[in-house]
This record gives structure tokens, sequence and C-alpha cells, in this order.
């Protein structure tokens, strides 16, 4: 079976990672690739971070009670990570082991609700060419914080709304290698893109409910876009809404995409991805936060323990 088009076709793998016996991701928030093409899952089970080689086998877990609501994960060019929890409204970066080194924004305290201060509910991390910390938040404000590479905060842009700076449910976030900043404003069906100090540059439209960004390293990088399907009884079954993953040139023209006829179960299909990443072979990660969304995507299917959240893509063509 072959999902895609054009220079993007891939394989589904069925049944990519093999997680230890009684084990469950529930559903995955973000999942991140390092240097040796290891997978990193962050998920909200009992073992936030489950690392797995490229063939799908466990290494290693670590997070367990750190983390009560895994949401985003960004690689850093040091070979550290920065996740994003937005049930802690916190951002912490750690090495690939586990070690937390750096901590942004109070764990367990929300900043007052829609009030622009970090954070309440923040959703992604993104890295500047030059270390700079971009974070998106999130659910309960509406805005980009812009930190120095130490954790101070710079500047903060956005707020509630649907003119252009404007966000309704800001997402996620990436960065590419000019310093332009991308920006799912999901519920407003776009990606904003600003330079490094928050201008508005231009966004991407045609697209539906994006939530999860991924941009791979390098001048003039394409991106790939995970969608959320309808959310509303009466449009849950339209076609051609999602759930799915596309993938864009850095001027956002379509140029491939994976799903996107509507929710379904089998290999290709998708319920709700939430975060992608690209190995150095091109083949995609996708995590899907298949648990929450079950109730609104399967309404008349009861939801499983374990609904699957995890897919593989090799790349082919």
């Amino acid at each position: 079976m072959r999902v895609g088009s054009g220079d993007y076709v891939y394989e589904p793998v069925a049944d990519w990672g093999k997680l230890p016996p009684g084990w469950s991701f529930k559903e995955i928030g973000s999942v991140g690739v390092d240097r040796n093409d290891n997978v990193y899952v962050f998920n909200r089970g009992a073992h936030p971070m489950i690392v797995f080689d490229r063939e799908g086998n466990f290494l290693r877990s670590w997070g367990e009670g750190l983390f009560p609501r895994a949401h985003g994960l960004q690689m850093g060019p040091d070979d550290t990570i920065w996740l994003t929890d937005d049930g802690d409204h916190s951002v912490r970066q750690c090495t690939l082991d586990g070690r937390v080194l750096m901590t942004l924004g109070t764990p367990g305290k929300p900043a007052p609700f829609m009030s622009g201060e970090p954070f309440h509910r923040c959703t992604h991390t993104a890295l500047s060419p030059d270390g700079e910390i971009y974070v998106s938040d999130g659910y309960g404000n509406a805005c980009v914080h812009k930190f120095d590479p130490s954790g101070r905060l710079l500047l903060t842009w956005g707020q509630s709304g649907t003119d252009p700076g404007e966000f309704n449910i800001v997402h996620n976030i990436a960065c590419d290698a000019d310093g332009w900043v991308y920006v799912a404003d999901r519920e407003n069906h776009r990606v904003q893109v600003f330079d490094g100090n928050g201008r508005y540059e231009t966004q991407w439209n045609n697209l539906h409910r994006p939530c999860g960004l991924y941009m791979p390293p390098g001048k003039c990088p394409v991106c790939y876009i995970g969608e959320l399907g309808p959310g509303m009884p009466v449009n849950l079954h339209a076609p051609n809404l999602g759930p799915r993953v596309t993938i864009v040139d850095n001027t956002g023209k379509r140029i491939g995409r994976i799903g996107g006829k509507g929710p379904g179960l089998g290999l290709g299909e998708f319920t709700a991805p939430h975060g992608i990443a690209v190995d150095s072979h091109g083949d995609i990660y996708v995590g899907e936060v298949a648990w929450t969304n079950w109730p609104t995507t399967f309404p008349e299917i009861p939801r499983p323990d374990s609904p699957r959240c995890l897919h593989k893509f090799r790349k082919v063509a």
C-alpha cells in the first residue's frame, strides 16, 4: 500500500513501535527524532517519554511523575530536547536521557487567563538559528513569547482574534534557518508567518485546523502540517477536511498529502494528527491525540483502552 503523491510517496508501516508488555501511550502529544534517528514519543501514559530506535525497538523511558500532560516536543541542535506541558504550564529543556537543564514558567501555576503573561496552557516550543526560544501559548493565552538562550523573556506578541497577528488557539510553532517564525493558528485555519520580532509577514490558508508543524533543518525547508478533521456533529462526515498530513513548500503551496478523505482506523488513515517528525531518510512519524479525540471522531464506537496513536510512513519516492 502506498500513500501520497509526486515526490512524497510513502508506505505505512504496520504496528511500528514495540512497547513493553502492559504499557500504553494512552495518546501522543508530540514526537521527535535525534541525529541517530532514534524516535522520542512524548505521550500521556504512565511513561511520558518513550524512546525507540528507527526499527521501532524500545530503548528506554523517562519523565515518570514529571509531565502531567505532554503536548509539544522540539529537538535542539545541541542534543537536548524541549518539552512543553500544557497541563503543567511549563517548558523544560532536557538531555536526551531526561535530565532537566532549564525550566521556563512556574510548574503547576498558570498565568491569568488571556493575560499575555507566560504561561497558560502553553503548547509548543521553537528555536531560532541564534538559540532564541519561542513558545506558543496556547489554550489559555493567545500569544507567542520570545526568550533569549538563557531563558530571559524578550517580548510577547498576539492576542485573541481573527486579524493578522491575532490567534484563535495558537497551537504549534516552528522556526526556519532564516529566523522566520511559523505559527499554527489552529481554529483560524491558517499558519501565520512572522519575522523574529513578531512582525506579521504573510499567512498560509487552505488548511483545516492546523495542529502539528515540522520543518526540517536547512534553507527554504518544506513544512509538514498535521490537520485535525471536523469537530462538530453537523460536519463530522464532510469529506476533504481531514484529518490529514499536508506537506507544503516554503510559500505554503501544497506539494503532498497523506489522508484527508475522513477519519479512519486503517493504514494511512488518521483520527487526530497532533505531532510530526521526519528522520534523515525522509520517513514520517505521526503521533495522535486519539484518546481525547475519539468521542468526537467516532461517537458511535466505544473507545478502546489504547487507541492507535502512533504511525510511521516509510518514504519510497
